[in-house]
């Protein structure tokens, strides 16, 4: 279990720009789509700390990240990428066409 202190998951996600906005950030927090250490989460209240990892769906895929510190405004992005860690999975690459080389003879 993690201890200290805390900040709203749906202000952290906005924080963070996970989310556009803070009703999207809301929204998402209690869609029951959102998990917090593996917990389905229900509530955009939910408490979230360094150290926790939150997975949600993401476009089409699943984004998974460490929470990684908490702050107390929305600053750029290039603040805000140092609040989590993406442990999602990269997404595969298009696969380019296979030309044969066929040998004659």
């Amino acid at each position: 279990m993690v201890y200290g202190p805390g900040l709203r998951l749906d202000k952290w996600l906005w924080y963070a720009r996970l989310t556009k906005s803070r009703s999207d950030a809301q929204e998402l927090a209690e869609s029951r789509h959102l998990r917090l250490d593996g917990r389905v989460i229900e509530r955009a209240s939910a408490l979230v700390r360094p150290g926790q990892v939150l997975s949600f769906p993401w476009n089409d895929r699943v984004k998974v990240v460490r929470v990684e510190a908490l702050t107390d405004r929305r600053g750029p992005f290039s603040e805000a990428q140092f609040l989590y860690t993406d442990l999602s999975i990269p997404a595969p690459r298009a696969r380019e066409p296979l030309t044969a080389c066929v040998a004659h003879g």
